[in-house]
C-alpha cells in the first residue's frame, strides 16, 4: 500500500534538483575551495575521488535505497526495517532541526550582505565591520549582550520563506522552488567564475589552487578532510536523503540518481573553487600581498575577504557583490528547506498530524530557538554547536547507519531493491564498501576527532561552554531521539508498508 498522503515528487527531475539543492550549500562555496588549496591542491583530488567512490556514492545509494524501500522518513524507515533501531532515525532528524536553527542565522547574514552590496556599506575595513559593527559580537558565548535587529529581521524572513515553501508540500512547494533556484544558482556561479578567471592576477590564485603537492597525499589528516568534505557536502546522515527518496514513485532509478547527485555536487564544488581562487588571486595582486594572506574559509571568506574584493573591483564590484550574496542565499535556502523537511516529515509520519500543522508548529519553535543567534553571543554559540555537530554527531550517525543497515537490516536487501528498480545494477563491491570500508573510515575519523578535541579543546573556548553547547547539544539530541522513539506511532502507519517490513524481519 503506497503512502501517498505523505506527498510525492512530480517528476524525477524535481527529485534530482531537490537533492542537489540540499547538497549544494554554503560549504560548497566557502569550505571546499579552501580545503582543496590547503590539502595539496591538485593532489587533493586523489583522496577526494577515492572518498567519493568508496564512501560518498555508496552511502547516497544506501540512504536512497533505504528510504525508497521502506517508504518513510528516517524514523519510519528504521521502524519498518527493525523497530529496535527507530532511535537511529530520530537522531539525524533532530540533528537537522538543530542545524537548521543556526543555518538560518547564517542565511540572515547573507541577506543583510545582499543589501549591503548595493552601496558597499562594509567600507574599507571589512573585518571590523563584520565582527564589530554588524555582528557586534560580545565577549563570549554566555554574554548575550542585546539583540541585533538586522539579523533578527533576516531570520524572520528566512523562516517565513521556509514555512511558506514547505507548507505547500513536496511537489507544490519544495520541487517548484528547486526548479527555479538551482538553475538560477548555476547561472550566477558561471557568471562569477567567468569574471573571476578573467580578472588581473587570477592566474596566481588558480596556480596556487591546482598546483599539486604530492607530499600531502601521505598525510592522514588530508584523507580525513577528503572523506569529511564528501560526507558533509552530500547531506549524509541528516535524514534528508532518506526522506526525499521516500517521496519517489515505486519505480524510480535509484542507482543512477545517486551518481547524478554526487557528480553534480562535485561539479559545483569545482566550479566554486575556480571562481573563488580566481578572485582571491586578483585580491592578492591588487594589494601586493601573497595569496596565503587572503586565502581563508568559512565566514571569513564570505563576509570579510569577498566584500573587500568587491570594493577593489570598482563599480562592477557592486554587481558581483549582489550576485555572490544572491548565490549564497539561494544555495542556503534550498539546503535549509531540506533540513526542515527531514525533521517535519518524521513528526508527520509519527503523529499522523497534517503537514500544514506540523510545518507551522516546527517553524514557530525553530524561529524562537533561532533568536539566540541574533544576540551578541550568537556567533560564538553558532561556532561551537556547528563544530560539534559536524565533527561528532553526524560522523557517529553515519558510522551507526553503515553498521546497522549493512549488517543487521541488510545491505544485500537494499542492494536487491535498488537493482530491481534501476537501469544499472550495482555489484557486491557496494556491500563491501558499506559493511567494511565506510565503517572503518568513519571510525578512524571519529576517534581522531575525539583525540584532537581532548588534546586541544575547540578554538580555546571555556570548558563550560564546550560542555554545554558542544557535548551538551549532542547529549540533548540523543535523549530527544529516545524520547521520540518511546511515543506511539499513528495508527496503521507501520503496516502501510507491511510487505517490506515482513521481508526485512
Amino acid at each position: 500500500m503506497e503512502n501517498n498522503d505523505r506527498g510525492q515528487w512530480g517528476s524525477k527531475l524535481g527529485f534530482i534538483l531537490a537533492v542537489i539543492g540540499s547538497a549544494v550549500g554554503l560549504g560548497n562555496i566557502w569550505r571546499y575551495p579552501y580545503l582543496l588549496y590547503t590539502n595539496g591542491g591538485g593532489a587533493f583530488l586523489v583522496p577526494y575521488f577515492i572518498a567519493l567512490f568508496t564512501a560518498g556514492i555508496p552511502l547516497v545509494i544506501l540512504e536512497y535505497g533505504f528510504g525508497h524501500k521502506f517508504r518513510g522518513s528516517a524514523p519510519l524507515s528504521f521502524a519498518r526495517g527493525n523497530k529496535k533501531f527507530e532511535w537511529l532515525g530520530w537522531w539525524p532528524s533532530v540533528t537537522s532541526f538543530i542545524i537548521l536553527s543556526y543555518y538560518t542565522a547564517i542565511l540572515s547574514w547573507a541577506i543583510n550582505y545582499l543589501f549591503f552590496s548595493f552601496g558597499q556599506t562594509w567600507g574599507s575595513d571589512t573585518n571590523a565591520f563584520f565582527f564589530g559593527e554588524f555582528l557586534q559580537a560580545s565577549s563570549g558565548p554566555f554574554d548575550i549582550s542585546g539583540m541585533r535587529w538586522p539579523i533578527f529581521i533576516g531570520i524572520t524572513v528566512i523562516w517565513a520563506i521556509n514555512w511558506f515553501v514547505s507548507y505547500n508540500g513536496v511537489s507544490g512547494g519544495i520541487e517548484r522552488l528547486n526548479k527555479v533556484l538551482i538553475p538560477t544558482l548555476l547561472g550566477i556561479m558561471i557568471i562569477i567564475v567567468i569574471r573571476g578567471v578573467t580578472l588581473p592576477g587570477a592566474s596566481l590564485g588558480l596556480n596556487k589552487l591546482f598546483t599539486p603537492d604530492w607530499s600531502k597525499v601521505k598525510d592522514l589528516n588530508v584523507w580525513i578532510d577528503a572523506y569529511g568534505q564528501v560526507f558533509f557536502s552530500l547531506s549524509l546522515a541528516m535524514g534528508i536523503l532518506v526522506t526525499y527518496s521516500s517521496y519517489l514513485p515505486k519505480k524510480s532509478d535509484i542507482n543512477n540518481s545517486a551518481f547524478i547527485t554526487a557528480f553534480s555536487n562535485s561539479g559545483f564544488e569545482f566550479l566554486s573553487a575556480i571562481g573563488v581562487f580566481g578572485i582571491l588571486g586578483f585580491m592578492a595582486t591588487s594589494q601586493g600581498i601573497p595569496i596565503e594572506d587572503v586565502a581563508t574559509q568559512g565566514i571569513g571568506l564570505a563576509f570579510v575577504a569577498f566584500p573587500k574584493v568587491f570594493s577593489l573591483m570598482g563599480p562592477v564590484g557592486t554587481v558581483f557583490g549582489v550576485l555572490f550574496f544572491l548565490a549564497l542565499v539561494f544555495a542556503g535556502l534550498t539546503s535549509s528547506i531540506s533540513l526542515l523537511e527531514a525533521f517535519s516529515s518524521a513528526v508527520i509520519d509519527k503523529s499522523g498530524a497534517s503537514r500544514k500543522k506540523v510545518i507551522t508548529i516546527t517553524s514557530i519553535v525553530g524561529y524562537l530557538v533561532c533568536v539566540i543567534y541574533a544576540t551578541g553571543a550568537g556567533v560564538f554559540v553558532l561556532d561551537i554547536v556547528d563544530a560539534f555537530i559536524n565533527s561528532f554527531s553526524l560522523v557517529t550517525v553515519g558510522l551507526l547507519e553503515a553498521i546497522i543497515l549493512g549488517w543487521i537490516i541488510g545491505a544485500d536487501k537494499i542492494r536487491k531493491h535498488t537493482n530491481s528498480v534501476s537501469i544499472y545494477s550495482i555489484g557486491k563491491w557496494w556491500e563491501v564498501m558499506i559493511k567494511f570500508v565506510t565503517p572503518a573510515i568513519l571510525g578512524v575519523m571519529l576517534i581522531t576527532k575525539i583525540i584532537n578535541e581532548i588534546k586541544n579543546p575547540y578554538e580555546g573556548y571555556p570548558t563550560n561552554a564546550l560542555m554545554i553547547l558542544g557535548w551538551g547539544i549532542i547529549g540533548f539530541i540523543i535523549i530527544a531521539a529516545f524520547i521520540a522513539k518511546s511515543t506511539k506511532w499513528h495508527k496503521g502507519v507501520l503496516e502501510k508498508n507491511i510487505e517490506d517490513e515482513e521481508e526485512a524481519i
